[in-house]
C-alpha cells in the first residue's frame, strides 16, 4: 500500500491552453500539460514568441499556416504520475471539448492508471485561454478551503456558468487559415473592421463562437472595458468580488491599456493575471489578439 502521510490532499493539472503565468503554476504546483503545434516553416524564424514569428514570416511573404494537435494520453500521464507523487489525489481541468480531443486524452491516461486511476478526476472546464485560467484559480481556492475532491466538483458545476469570456481578433486570417471560418465571412469580417465594427467573440456552453457585434472598436481595450462594465454590472451591484484575467497575442500595450481602464474605473475587482496567449489557440487568434475573462471570486 502506498504511503500517502507526506502527500498534500489535492493537487490540480491543466493544459497549456489556461495561460497560467509561471509564477503561479509554480506558486500552486500545477502540473501542465503541453499542446502541439506543427509548423516547420517557423522553427528557424527569429522572435521570442509565436506572434513575433507569424508577423515575421507575413513581412517575408511566407505562405504557411500552422497544424495543431491534442496531446497524447502519454503526455498527461507523464505527468500525473509526477503529481501523483506529491498529492493524495488530482483534478485534471481540460480544455473545452467543444473544440479539442485533450479531455479524451486525459480521460484515457487515467484509465491507463488501473487502480491508481480512482485518484485521478478529469474534468471539461468548458472554458479556454484565460477563462480556462480562472476555472483552475477557483479548484485552488476550493483546496485552500479543504474542501473534498466531490464537494470541490460540485462547486465546479455551479461556478462554470458564471465564467465570462470576450475577446476581439486584430485580423480574421488566421481563424480563415485554420478553417474555422470560410473566406467569405473572414472578408465580412475585415470589411465590419474598417468602419468599427467588430464580432465579439465569446464561449457559449463550451463553444468558442460569435456572440455579438460591436460598434465603435476600433480602440479595442476600450471596446472590451465597456463590455466587462455592462455585462458585470450585476455583480459589482451586489456587491461582489470579481476576478478576471487578461490573455494578448504579443501587444502589452493594450493589454496593459485594458488592465489600466480597470484599475482605475472599478472596484472590487481582482486581476489575477495578464498573460501570452498560448501558442495553440495563439495560432489561431493571431497577433494583436486581446481577451479578457471574468467569474466571481467568491
Amino acid at each position: 500500500m502506498e504511503n500517502t502521510e507526506n502527500k498534500e490532499l489535492i493537487g490540480i493539472v491543466t493544459d497549456e491552453a489556461a495561460d497560467l503565468p509561471q509564477d503561479l503554476i509554480e506558486r500552486h504546483q500545477i502540473g501542465i500539460v503541453p499542446l502541439n503545434v506543427y509548423w516547420p516553416e517557423v522553427e528557424s524564424i527569429p522572435g521570442e514568441n509565436i506572434f513575433q514569428k507569424i508577423r515575421e514570416i507575413e513581412k517575408r511573404g511566407i505562405k504557411a499556416f500552422a497544424k495543431t494537435s491534442q496531446p497524447s494520453p502519454k503526455d498527461f500521464l507523464d505527468i500525473f504520475k509526477k503529481q501523483l507523487e506529491k498529492f493524495e489525489k488530482v483534478i485534471c481541468l481540460t480544455i473545452t471539448a467543444k473544440h479539442s480531443g485533450t479531455y479524451n486524452s486525459g480521460y484515457q491516461a487515467k484509465r491507463f492508471l488501473g487502480k491508481e486511476g480512482e485518484r485521478v478526476f478529469v474534468v471539461d472546464s468548458l472554458n479556454a485561454t484565460c477563462s480556462q485560467g480562472l476555472v483552475v484559480l477557483k479548484v485552488v481556492d476550493l483546496i485552500k478551503k479543504k474542501l473534498k475532491v466531490e464537494e470541490i466538483l460540485k462547486e465546479l458545476e455551479k461556478f462554470l456558468p458564471e465564467v465570462h469570456l470576450a475577446a476581439f481578433l486584430s485580423d480574421p486570417k488566421w481563424l480563415e487559415a485554420s478553417g474555422r471560418i470560410s473566406s467569405t465571412i473572414a472578408n465580412l469580417m475585415r470589411k465590419m473592421q474598417n468602419i468599427g465594427i467588430r464580432p465579439l467573440i465569446g464561449l457559449k456552453k463550451g463553444k468558442i463562437t460569435t456572440i455579438g457585434l460591436r460598434t465603435k472598436t476600433k480602440d479595442v481595450p476600450t471596446a472590451l472595458f465597456r463590455e466587462l462594465e455592462m455585462k458585470s454590472r450585476d455583480l459589482r451591484k451586489e456587491g461582489k468580488k470579481i476576478r478576471l484575467a487578461i490573455a494578448h497575442g504579443d501587444n502589452l500595450e493594450m493589454a496593459g491599456k485594458l488592465k489600466e481602464m480597470i484599475e482605475r474605473e472599478l472596484r472590487n475587482i481582482e486581476i489575477a493575471f495578464v498573460n501570452l496567449i498560448d501558442d495553440v489557440l495563439g495560432v489561431i487568434a493571431g497577433p494583436d489578439a486581446l481577451v479578457l475573462a471574468w467569474a466571481p471570486a467568491d
